[in-house]
């Protein structure tokens, strides 16, 4: 099934004409199991229709009917499952712009990173002298003794009811909605080590051997590290987590903060916020356009580098759209506000790489199956280690060692390594091709297009500049090439017709002065006749001249070959004699030559459905490198070719306009559009190319196989880690190695598992970086 027949490329208010779709911040979230209890509690509010929760954003999309849901239900069913929205985030009705979203999710993100740098201090404040105390082994005097356990005992007590009772409190919250979940395992492995040492240092009469003055090992050192650790590499995934977001906060901050507005003559600097649809509004050269508009005043040359990539500003005068985020360079304008918030085209870019970020890749469902089991599977091997261990030696060591290999597995196994895997990556990459001018739609997209090995593009528009192009200039010997040019050119000033302006614009062109022609007539379907400095032009088919008694017969030989190259020739006739020949073409662009150079080199197949004539098509695609062609083709029968494709069994990329190709669009595993930033919002394909056409169409595909190469590292790694670290924390490997794990590595090397998936997934920020 295609992932194009999605029905918009950005995210809609409304996914339905009855529905409504809202985006929440959640706090609280650790890993995967977090996410499916949410998206449960959700799912079983009344009026959902859809609810998607994202760990890496920390966000859940959710559908739903607003006649018999609210957003209070839905903030509701979140905090019954233990996790909190913030206040200013649950408040509005209605979606809020991605600027407002972006500065929410900080706030939300700063507050739990002061948190988490408190709660670590005091952690590890009282985790040092407990590592000292615990692992001094006689060096320091009373250490082991009765007052050197009770400082130890009332140094861990502090951290389990500090800085460690967010653990428990979510582990007891798991528990009350039938689940398990990292926070589980950490408050089971601490509260197990804290317990056992306790009764070793208040009871210590109930273990064996303790009348002959043995005094039982304890592990509080254990708690402390864990609890620390696993606090550490919390912060740490916090700053990391920031970063991801990088591509969206980087579009809003292109927004001025404030809009000088007038009223009258007189002129108010205002939030941005407070803008509103039909304000006025003045911009200075050097300051950014506040919201998109229309320039009623003024002439300027504005920078839109940020949403077309094109490096040369546009010249703006009466009349022309301006759009918010871009740079007024050189003039002053004044505005009328068309769209603000939300509406922007600045936002909707925003708003889509958000929702993208925010999706799942179908590669996601495997590290969501196995985290499903995981928390149970894991516990069942601590607990089959301790009785393994207790069955080798039933006296206080054995004990003590079983005790240790419970901890340890624990401690050590990490679903959050699992959970982050797939939804860092994709919020990276998603990201990144934002910033490189490609706009993917989501996960799904992403791994599709991570797969193509077949591309079909169309030709006009897409391969080629879209528009006819002065391409030749034959003429007879008793004429120079410059003066039938000129003639051409003149006469043609007086037409509209598209190959009358790549006359005139070809003239000018090579720096000939056009004048106006005294005469213009245009007769439909067959040429032109003007009077140019007085001499009667003549500019047509053969059977045009023919008809006005003139032979082109010396021209037509090589009037076939420009058709036969994809040209489209007219006859030029001066004074009645025949004097040459033009040709216009639409021309295919140095960039798409480039591109498909490129795509080759990705090991993909190239094809072109045009509903241009074979010779030209043959010519385009010979002087591009393309390997098939189609032509003469109707947009149906685009479809057609594309279900052929996917019928030999190759993943098909269709890459058109997104409008008038949208049946093939539908029909392709990934549809791509080439589209500009302004046009961005009726792009119905998986991925649109903002920037430089289809020259961006091998790195949305470099950029897809990298993310979809760093997915499968990261659960690589993550699953190579778990089936490594638990066998060897539970002892499994004593036997054969002598290899055995302290809780205390445990539980660095667990957060250290966590941060290894964050820091390779934010690799992909450097894709395409020139080095």
């Amino acid at each position: 099934m295609s992932t194009a027949s999605a029905p918009a490329l950005l995210p809609e208010n409304t996914a339905a004409p009855a529905a409504r779709r809202i985006d929440l911040p959640v706090e609280g979230m650790t890993c995967a199991a977090c996410v499916r209890r949410i998206e449960r509690a959700l799912l079983a509010t009344e009026g959902v229709h859809e609810a998607k929760v994202n760990l890496v954003t920390r966000t859940a999309t959710v559908t739903y009917d607003p006649a018999t849901g609210k957003t209070e239900s839905l903030v509701t069913a979140i905090e019954r499952a233990g996790y909190s929205v913030p206040r200013q985030a649950a408040a509005p009705e209605t979606s809020a712009a991605p600027a407002e979203r972006t500065h929410a999710a900080d706030a939300s993100l700063d507050h739990e990173r002061r948190v988490l740098r408190r709660d670590f201090a005091i952690a590890l404040g009282l985790s040092v002298p407990l590592l000292v105390l615990g692992m001094s082994h006689g060096w320091i005097p009373g250490a082991d003794g009765t007052i050197g356990r009770l400082v130890q005992l009332a140094l861990a007590t502090a951290v389990i009811l500090g800085p460690g009772r967010r653990f428990f409190r979510l582990a007891w919250i798991a528990l009350r909605h039938r689940a398990a979940d990292m926070n589980t395992l950490v408050s089971l492995g601490t509260g197990a080590a804290w317990i056992y040492s306790a009764i070793a240092v208040l009871a210590p009469g109930l273990f064996p051997h303790a009348a002959h003055g043995l005094r039982p090992h304890v592990y509080f050192e254990a708690v402390g590290a864990i609890v620390s650790f696993v606090l550490l590499g919390k912060l740490l995934e916090t700053r990391a987590r920031k970063r991801l977001t990088d591509a969206v906060r980087g579009l809003v901050a292109l927004q001025p903060k404030t809009a000088r507005r007038l009223r009258g003559d007189i002129e108010d600097e205002i939030p941005l916020s407070h803008l509103a649809p039909g304000d006025i509004v003045r911009v200075r050269p050097g300051e950014r356009l506040p919201s998109d508009g229309e320039v009623l005043a003024g002439a300027s040359a504005v920078d839109e580098s940020m949403l077309t990539g094109e490096s040369l500003p546009v010249d703006k005068t009466a009349g022309a759209p301006v759009f918010g985020g871009t740079l007024n360079q050189s003039g002053q304008l004044t505005v009328r506000i068309t769209k603000t918030g939300a509406e922007t085209t600045l936002a909707q870019i925003a708003a889509a790489v958000e929702q993208a970020q925010g999706s799942k890749a179908p590669i996601a469902r495997l590290a969501d199956t196995v985290s499903g089991v995981f928390v149970p599977v894991v516990l069942g091997i601590a607990t089959l280690a301790f009785a393994a261990w207790l069955f080798v030696d039933p006296s206080a060591t054995g004990l003590a060692a079983a005790v240790e290999r419970f901890v340890a597995v624990l401690v050590i196994a990490c679903p959050c390594a699992l959970g982050l895997a797939t939804p860092a990556a994709v919020a990276v990459g998603t990201g990144r091709g934002a910033e490189l001018g490609v706009l993917v739609k989501g996960g799904t997209a992403l791994e599709a297009a991570s797969r193509v090995d077949t591309v079909i593009v169309d030709k006009t528009g897409t391969v080629t500049a879209g528009r006819p192009t002065l391409s030749a200039v034959k003429t007879m010997p008793s004429f120079r090439e410059e003066d039938i040019l000129h003639l051409v050119g003149s006469a043609e000033l007086g037409s509209e017709h598209p190959v009358a302006k790549a006359l005139v614009e070809g003239a000018r062109a090579r720096g000939l002065r056009l004048v106006s022609p005294e005469e213009f007539r245009a007769d439909a379907g067959a040429g032109v006749i003007a009077r140019v400095a007085g001499r009667e032009v003549r500019i047509g088919t053969a059977r045009y001249l023919a008809e006005h008694g003139i032979d082109a017969a010396a021209l037509e030989e090589a009037a076939d070959a420009l058709a036969q190259g994809g040209n489209t020739p007219s006859f030029v006739a001066v004074e009645g004699t025949l004097a040459g020949l033009v040709a216009v073409a639409d021309l295919p662009t140095s960039e798409a030559k480039e591109a498909v150079a490129a795509l080759h080199a990705l090991g993909v197949r190239v094809a072109m459905a045009t509903g241009d004539r074979e010779a030209t098509a043959r010519a385009v695609a010979r002087s591009l490198g393309i390997d098939e062609i189609h032509a003469n083709v109707r947009p149906e029968d685009k479809a057609r070719i594309v279900f052929e494709e996917r019928a030999k069994g190759r993943i098909v990329a269709m890459v058109g306009d997104g409008i008038n190709d949208a049946p093939a669009l539908a029909g392709a595993h990934v549809g791509i559009a080439v589209a500009s930033g302004t046009d961005i919002a009726v792009a119905a394909a998986d991925i649109a190319l903002l920037r430089g056409g289809i020259a961006s169409l091998p790195t949305a595909l470099g950029l897809a196989r990298a993310t979809l190469r760093t997915i499968r590292q990261n659960l690589f790694w993550a699953f190579v880690y778990n089936v490594i670290g638990i066998p060897i924390a539970a002892g499994a490997l004593f036997p054969l190695t002598g290899w055995l794990l302290s809780p205390v590595l445990a539980s660095a090397a667990m957060s250290l598992s966590s941060v290894s998936v964050l820091l390779s997934s934010l690799r992909l920020r450097s894709y395409g970086v020139k080095r």
